[in-house]
C-alpha cells in the first residue's frame, strides 16, 4: 500500500495532500490491479477550495478579455504538446484505447479554441436613440464561482466543455472529477498554471456526494455543470437550484440509430459498430438501439453478427486495438447483469461476449461485444441505459413507427438516421424529439462552436454545454440605459417614461 500513488487536491494554486480524507481507490481497468488512491474530501475541504475561488474572483473578472484569452491560447498550445502524455494517463485509467483518448483531447481542444475567441464572443448590443437624447445598451459580465462535477467516461473532454468557456468568460472555478480516473484533472491543471492562469483560479477537489453537496449548497458557488445518470443529474439540478444556483445538468442516454431500407447496408453497419462498440460503449452519446426499418432486419443483423464477432479486444495500450476494458469491476458486473437480463426478458442473444478473456489480462475489466435481435421495447434492456458494449435491435414496419418508438422514449440525447431519402431525413430531424440528430452520421456530438444537449430527460436545465449556449450560462445579462442631458430636468416624474 505503501508504494502506492497517493492523488492529491489542486487548491489555490497547489496541490494539497489529501491528509485525514478518507481514500477512494483507482484501478487499471485492463489488469484489474490497484494503481492508486485519491482523497475523498470532506466538506472542509471542497470549502477551502471554493474560498480559493473566491478570493481570485474580482480580479480575474476584471481581467481584460483578451488577456483571459492569451491565457487559453497558450493552455491550448500545452494540450497539444503533451497530447501523447494526457492520452496515456487516460488509458491507464479509464482503459479506452490510445487513438480514442487522443480523438477525446482534440475534441476538448476544441472547446479551448472556441473560448479563445472570448472577445468577440463577449460583445453586447447597442441601440442609439431610443428615445430623445437616451440610448440603451447591453453586457455579459461573469456569473462568479463555478462547479463542474464529470464524469468517468470523457475526464478530459467533459471538462473541456465547462472549463475554458468558464474561464473565459471572467469566472473561476471548482472542478470535482470523477474518482474513477482523476488524475487527468491534475494534469489539466498543471497546464493552466503553466500557461499563466493566476492561482486560485482553477481548482480541482476529489470526492464522493460530501464534496458535491458542499458544491451544491455553498452561498458562493453561483452555477453548477453536471455531465452523468439521469437521477444524479436530476438531484443535481433540484438541489442547486433550490439553492439559488444556475444549473446545467446533463443526464442519461439511450440513443437510436435507424437504419431506413434504402440506406447503404455496409455503411449503416460500419456507423453501428464504431457508435456502439467504440469506448465499450462508454458514452453518453453511444449508439445502444438500432432500429431496423422494414425489411432491412435481416441482412442487418446478419452483417453485424460477422463484425461484433471479430472486434479486436485487448488492453487500450495494445496497437490496433479496437475496443479496452471497462471502467471498473462493479460496472462491468453491472454491464454483464444487463446481458443475464435481456435473455430472461426472452430477447435473442445473436453474440454473447460474457465469455471473453484477454491472455495475460485475466485480471482485466474486459467484456467482448454483445448483440441482442428482437429486443421489444417494454424490456429493460432497451428502457434502460446499459452503458457498455451492448447493442440492441428492435424491428418496426415503417418509418412511422420508428418516429413513435424513439419519441416515446424517455430519453432524447443523440439519434440517427441512415437514408438515401432527403425527403425522410428531412421529415426526421424535423419530427424527431432529440436535442441531436445525425444524418448518415452515427455520433452527432455538434463541434464546439454549437451547443451540446439533449432533450426530455437527458437534460435537465435551459441551456446546452458549449457553443453560445455555454456564454450564456457563464455570464448575465445587463441591460444599461443612459442619457447626457444638456441641462437637468427641474421637475420630477411620477409617470413610466415613455418614448
Amino acid at each position: 500500500m505503501n508504494k502506492l500513488k497517493n492523488l492529491r487536491h489542486f487548491i489555490d494554486g497547489h496541490l494539497v495532500d489529501g491528509a485525514g480524507s478518507r481514500w477512494g481507490d483507482v484501478f487499471d481497468p485492463a489488469t484489474g490491479q490497484l494503481a492508486a488512491r485519491v482523497p475523498l474530501a470532506s466538506a472542509d475541504q471542497t470549502a477551502q477550495a471554493i474560498d480559493a475561488a473566491a478570493a481570485a474572483l474580482p480580479a480575474w473578472s476584471d481581467t481584460p478579455p483578451l488577456r483571459r484569452a492569451r491565457v487559453l491560447f497558450r493552455f491550448r498550445e500545452l494540450l497539444e504538446q503533451h497530447l501523447d502524455e494526457l492520452a496515456a494517463i487516460l488509458t491507464a485509467e479509464h482503459g479506452k484505447v490510445l487513438a480514442d483518448a487522443k480523438g477525446e483531447i482534440i475534441r476538448g481542444m476544441e472547446v479551448v479554441e472556441f473560448a479563445c475567441g472570448i472577445p468577440h464572443l463577449l460583445k453586447g448590443e447597442y441601440s442609439d436613440q431610443i428615445g430623445s437624447g437616451i440610448d440603451s445598451w447591453s453586457i455579459r459580465q461573469p456569473i462568479g464561482v463555478c462547479a463542474g462535477i464529470t464524469p468517468f467516461n470523457f475526464p478530459v473532454m467533459v471538462p473541456m466543455w465547462m472549463v475554458p468557456i468558464a474561464l473565459a468568460c471572467g469566472n473561476t472555478f471548482v472542478l470535482k472529477p470523477s474518482e474513477r480516473d482523476p488524475s487527468a484533472s491534475l494534469f489539466i491543471a498543471d497546464l493552466l498554471a503553466r500557461a499563466g492562469l493566476p492561482k486560485g483560479v482553477f481548482n480541482v477537489v476529489h470526492g464522493d456526494k460530501e464534496a458535491v453537496d458542499c458544491l451544491l449548497t455553498d452561498a458562493r458557488v453561483a452555477a453548477v455543470s453536471f455531465v452523468g445518470s439521469t437521477p444524479i443529474a436530476e438531484y443535481i439540478y433540484a438541489t442547486g437550484c433550490a439553492h439559488g444556483k444556475r444549473v446545467q445538468a446533463l443526464g442519461g442516454a439511450k440513443n437510436h440509430l435507424l437504419v431506413m431500407p434504402d440506406a447503404d447496408l455496409e455503411q449503416a453497419v460500419d456507423a453501428l459498430i464504431g457508435a456502439a462498440y467504440g469506448s465499450a460503449g462508454e458514452r453518453c452519446m453511444a449508439i445502444s438501439v438500432a432500429v431496423a426499418v422494414g425489411g432491412v432486419g435481416d441482412r442487418l443483423v446478419a452483417a453485424l453478427d460477422e463484425r461484433v464477432r471479430t472486434l479486436r479486444i485487448g488492453p487500450g495500450t495494445d496497437p490496433g486495438m479496437e475496443m479496452g476494458p471497462l471502467v471498473t469491476r462493479q460496472h462491468l458486473d453491472k454491464v454483464r447483469a444487463y446481458v443475464d437480463l435481456g435473455v430472461e426478458e426472452g430477447a435473442e442473444l445473436v453474440v454473447d461476449g460474457r465469455d471473453l478473456r484477454i491472455a495475460g489480462h485475466q485480471g482485466g475489466y474486459f467484456l467482448g461485444g454483445c448483440l441482442f435481435d428482437r429486443v421489444l421495447p417494454q424490456m429493460r434492456i432497451y428502457r434502460e441505459e446499459i452503458f457498455g458494449p451492448v447493442l440492441c435491435i428492435v424491428r418496426v414496419p415503417d418509418f412511422e413507427a420508428a418516429v413513435e418508438l424513439v419519441n416515446g422514449h424517455e430519453y432524447g440525447n443523440g439519434v440517427a438516421v441512415f437514408t438515401r431519402s432527403g425527403n425522410t431525413a428531412r421529415e426526421f430531424v424535423r419530427r424527431i424529439q432529440v436535442g441531436m440528430v445525425g444524418v448518415n452520421v452515427p455520433i452527432p456530438v455538434p463541434m464546439a462552436f454549437h451547443g451540446f444537449g439533449g432533450w426530455k430527460r437527458s437534460l435537465f436545465g435551459d441551456h446546452a454545454v458549449h457553443g453560445p449556449d455555454g456564454v450564456h450560462f457563464y455570464t448575465r445579462l445587463k441591460t444599461a440605459t443612459g442619457r447626457w442631458p444638456q441641462e437637468l430636468a427641474s421637475t420630477a416624474s411620477f409617470v413610466m417614461p415613455t418614448h
